[in-house]
């Protein structure tokens, strides 16, 4: 008895309140609007989380930007504890980079993959900028696999909750409702802020992002029926002008100025308004989405009480409703009997479909497809590659491709300084099928203090590309220090041509395997002598054998993987003309031109450690064997970034500080990222030197030691690194500075 009082006070409540657009007798219909804000839109799930312990059924969602990807997931059934596992699983840098994972890359392409500051692609018989824009190919793949179970419901009032997005028509400005058709395009439209994603062509209209034109899309929702509308806002308006710092957000502020007005008429249509205090966070803070997700989680608790009693009320007027959680339609594969593929002008579809090495009539998962999708885009072609799933009669399906392709040819620009080959302007042109059919050719020219050229044909000769043939050349100009006992005592130039071929087999993206022919000519002109010095020139060839693998997970700054590098040759008859020089005297002695074995490895591995620390393991080793009186292809020890031929990187000392024709060095490192683009790196190394063959001609220690603390921003001209080391026979504490990636 005394529930009646409070029963029949809620009963006219919510009868008067909403006779308009309910009976007498029927349930009032719950709606849910989430609005965009970007990384800020993680804080809906906090709501979604406090509505789905607090037992409501909502009936209608809307939502645009990030709030169209939240509540389309909650749409088709995703539970809002599900929602959360997906977000705090993602790698946000990965899915909202333009690059796609170095690891999807073909092992031929990966050298030269984010290498360099700027592509400009050859378009119109011309160089252009790039349009800066994302394609979001790995957003988009996420959205595949996640949507997938809903594939074949091109209507959305038809998922488990009725939804709606906003976009806007990058033509008219108009904005448009989406209701039906491809729900991962839709939410894309949604999403595609201006002047950073590309616009999403859609049903013959370019979208980009709703929240041009409303942010927070409650009138919508109340049209689908909605009696009660809980309304989650983290938009924060415009910033006040102190805030306007860069191009980029008044850019944004004049986009969003129809937005923040719509938004004052949306808000009061609210029965639950919750607005997010998330002003210390902005529309890019992905780096921070375990806290946003947190601030919205406790926005969820603070509202659940509420949340609670409304369900309560309503459950004790109109009885309970059952509540299921992660509603998701069973589908996990799909039978694709046809393909059809759009947009291709360079390649043909038969390339393509080898390409992805899809076949018709086999069943495929959203994991399959995406993989795929990957190798498509890792062989450098493509820069997009999109697809839509069409139900036949008989229970397959036609996939559909929309294809961007990547201009065949790009002049490419980087910078690099270090302390040993100083500052320079890199230039590259690569071209794609320029000399024959499915290849690859390009020139390499550093400009600087140390001159530096190279050329590279690559020629496939399969369609599964696992078969190439190398054909390149190297010509450098190095001005080198040497070192007596750990202190500047020469300066010589030395002059490296190689030439070389080589045949590959490539048994996945990962690993290749190869053997080729290497010519070496090598010349030494001392300025200043120190102990030893050669002045005269080296030429000889190497038969190799070789072996790589890689699947490190980006080009700089890499989180998790292993690349490994392993060469077995055979170094033929040398042709030396060479005098020795010291301090005092020149030396005639005898330098052999015996034929030797000759094996290097280089290993680098990283795994995080949970958090913003990753480990870094690097095991370098180089062996001539029965080298000892053979000169200048001994290995340069010193320098924490590869440089140069034959160089052993090693914490603590600098480039060419000893020469040694037998090595074997180790490194352990923690690398931690102290924020989005800031690392601070500790190494610690140990080299054992002379234990296959002792030096003739250089005297250096059998053991080394050293340590090294690196401060680290990645921008946009490549990583700037400012380093300390220590080496424990040196007993110097040295600096050591490097910018970009270097030749």
């Amino acid at each position: 008895m005394k529930r009646l009082p409070v029963c029949f006070f809620c009963f006219l409540f919510f009868t008067n309140t909403f006779s308009q657009n309910t009976s007498s007798s029927g349930r009032p219909k719950i709606g849910l609007t989430l609005s965009g804000g970007g990384a800020k839109g993680l804080a809906h799930i906090g709501i979604l989380k406090a509505i789905d312990s607090a037992g409501l059924k909502i009936d209608y969602v809307t939502g645009t930007s990030m709030g169209a990807i939240i509540g389309s997931l909650y749409a088709v059934g995703y539970s809002g504890d599900s929602i959360e596992k997906i977000a705090s699983t993602i790698d946000w840098d990965v899915v909202l980079s333009n690059q796609s994972s170095l690891r999807n890359i073909i092992m031929e392409e990966k050298s030269e993959y984010g290498k360099y500051d700027l592509e400009l692609p050859w378009v119109n018989h011309w160089f252009r900028l790039s349009t800066g824009v994302l394609e979001a190919q790995e957003l988009w793949l996420k959205f595949s696999e996640l949507l997938f179970p809903v594939y074949n419901i091109k209507d959305f009032s038809k998922f488990q909750i009725p939804f709606k997005c906003i976009a806007t028509d990058i033509s008219t400005g108009e904005g448009i409702v989406l209701d039906s058709g491809e729900i991962i395009s839709a939410v894309r439209s949604s999403m595609a802020i201006p002047s950073l994603f590309t616009a999403v062509p859609y049903a013959g209209r370019k979208l980009v992002d709703g929240g041009i034109v409303r942010n927070f899309p409650v009138r919508d929702v109340k049209e689908m029926g909605a009696d009660i509308v809980i309304g989650s806002n983290v938009a924060n308006g415009l910033l006040s002008a102190d805030k306007v710092t860069n191009a980029l957000q008044v850019l944004l502020q004049v986009a969003f100025f129809r937005e923040a007005e719509d938004t004052k008429t949306e808000v009061p249509l609210c029965t639950i308004y919750v607005p997010a205090r998330l002003d210390k966070y902005n529309m890019g803070s992905f780096s921070y989405s375990d806290e946003i997700i947190e601030a919205g989680l406790e926005e969820g608790r603070k509202l659940y009480p509420r949340l609670k009693q409304l369900a309560d009320s309503l459950n004790a007027i109109y009885g309970p409703q059952e509540i299921v959680k992660d509603k998701l339609p069973a589908v996990r594969s799909v039978k694709i009997s046809s393909v059809e593929v759009k947009g291709l002008k360079h390649t043909t579809p038969d390339f393509f479909t080898h390409t992805m090495n899809i076949l018709t009539n086999h069943v495929y998962t959203p994991e399959n497809l995406s993989r795929m999708v990957r190798k498509g885009v890792g062989t450098r072609y493509y820069n997009r590659i999109a697809y839509s799933l069409q139900p036949q009669a008989d229970s397959t399906c036609k996939i559909i491709f929309e294809v961007s392709e990547n201009p065949l040819t790009f002049a490419k620009i980087g910078l690099h300084y270090s302390q040993f080959s100083k500052i320079a302007a890199i230039l590259n042109l690569t071209t794609r099928d320029f000399f024959t059919p499915n290849s690859r050719s390009l020139a390499t020219l550093n400009i600087g203090e140390n001159f530096r050229v190279r050329g590279e044909h690559l020629q496939f000769f399969s369609r599964g590309r696992k078969f190439s043939f190398k054909l390149g050349t190297q010509f450098d100009i190095f001005n080198i220090t040497s070192y007596t006992n750990l202190k500047e005592a020469g300066l010589f130039t030395q002059n490296y041509l190689r030439a070389f071929g080589e045949w590959d087999y490539s048994t996945n993206r990962n690993l290749t395997v190869g053997l080729g022919t290497r010519f070496e000519w090598l010349k030494n002109n001392p300025s200043i002598t120190s102990s030893v010095a050669f002045k005269g020139e080296n030429n000889f060839f190497t038969n190799y054998f070789v072996i790589r693998h890689n699947t490190l997970d980006r080009p700089v700054f890499p989180k998790r993987g292993m690349r490994i590098e392993a060469e077995a040759g055979w170094v033929s008859t040398q042709h030396p003309d060479v005098l020795i020089h010291t301090n005092s005297r020149d030396i005639d002695t005898a330098i052999s031109n015996t034929p030797y074995s000759r094996l290097t490895f280089n290993m680098e591995a990283y795994a995080p450690l949970g958090g913003r620390s990753t480990f870094l393991l690097n095991l370098q080793s180089g062996m001539n064997f029965q080298g000892e009186k053979n000169i200048m292809n001994e290995f340069s020890i010193g320098g924490l970034v590869s440089t140069f031929h034959n160089q052993i990187t090693f914490a603590g000392l600098r480039e060419g500080s000893f020469y040694s024709p037998s090595l074997a060095a180790a490194m352990v490192g923690l690398r931690y990222q102290l924020y989005n683009s800031v690392y601070v790196t500790a190494k610690a190394n140990v080299l054992v030197n002379n234990f296959i063959s002792k030096p003739y001609f250089f005297t250096n220690p059998d053991f080394l030691s050293g340590y090294s603390l690196t401060f680290s921003y990645n921008f946009a001209l490549g990583p700037l690194e400012l380093s300390l080391m220590y080496c424990d026979q040196w007993k110097t504490v040295l600096g050591y500075v490097n910018i970009g990636v270097p030749f």
